[in-house]
């Protein structure tokens, strides 16, 4: 799909951060939008900045843990775009604190959003997308796609989900005509875990240095060239390559360091000395999709 001009793109989670990013380079090179979120304010700003590059944008409030509104959103879209030739399931939502806290409901809104709901979506679409001549799926995982990080137990679950939805497809239709790219960023500068809701006794999330942090959009840039090259896996950041390959040179040591338990540190260093599991496990906390 080298030639991105007039074709047609469906974007979740499109209000803000990596979604809105990708939206807006996508109207950069001349496709028409599609965007769902449920941040009504936010996305009829972001329709109206990709209406500005001259291409046709529209925006649809749409809740994805709701079935039924998803199925309404899709048919409306569909509607007004006559087909679709990408399909970006970006949308997702994090919760942080001990699993043995989580609730059923918290359980089941987060994987709602971020898996049910671009399993649906797909489901739905595919038949539309195998239509084109060329099309493509874009689902944004993370780097919890790749490497499971401590209290953060539903949204890795749902982020490893959605690498073997990406997979799957990949080895089903990746000889014809439709290509599909699991994109896994490392931290990214948006606000999603520093919004998201805490669990009981859980303390408030960090924020990880600039250093080993990436903008949205850099992340939208490497998005795109993704579907141009039909890169079916992209991990984004050192950071995130760095752990990713340590843990497929030694899955059973990078294991057990992860689920090591630190040493107690001292009142003098409490707050600059930490462990490689520490570290690592900190790291995980602060996952960014």
């Amino acid at each position: 799909m080298k030639n991105l001009n007039g074709k047609r793109a469906l974007i979740t989670g499109a209000a803000s951060g990596i979604g809105r990013e990708i939206a807006l380079t996508l109207a950069r090179e001349g496709v028409d939008v599609y965007l769902v979120d449920i941040d009504e304010n936010g996305l009829s700003k972001v329709v109206q900045q990709a209406q500005e590059y001259g291409v046709t944008a529209r925006g649809r409030f749409c809740d994805l843990s709701d079935t039924t509104q998803t199925t309404t959103c899709l048919n409306g879209l569909l509607s007004e775009s006559g087909g679709l030739d990408i399909l970006v399931n970006n949308a997702g939502i994090a919760c942080y604190g001990p699993t043995d806290e989580m609730t059923e409901q918290q359980w089941n809104q987060l994987l709602n959003v971020n898996l049910l709901a671009p399993i649906e979506i797909t489901r739905q679409l595919l038949p539309i997308l195998l239509e084109q001549n060329e099309s493509h799926i874009l689902n944004v995982g993370s780097l919890a796609s790749l490497v499971a990080g401590s209290k953060l137990t539903a949204y890795n679950v749902s982020k490893f989900g959605l690498l073997g939805l990406s997979e799957s497809l990949l080895a089903e239709y990746g000889r014809g005509s439709l290509g599909v790219t699991a994109l896994c960023p490392g931290f990214v500068r948006t606000q999603i875990f520093q919004n998201s809701p805490r669990i009981g006794s859980s303390r408030q999330v960090r924020t990880p240095p600039t250093w080993l942090t990436t903008t949205p959009e850099k992340v939208a840039a490497i998005a795109v060239r993704a579907i141009r090259k039909n890169q079916p896996l992209v991990v984004v950041t050192p950071l995130a390559r760095i752990l990713w390959f340590c843990k497929r040179l030694a899955p059973s040591l990078f294991l057990k360091l992860m689920s090591r338990r630190p040493k107690k540190r001292t009142t003098k260093t409490s707050h600059n000395s930490h462990s490689l599991p520490e570290m690592i496990t900190e790291i995980g906390r602060q996952r960014a999709a």
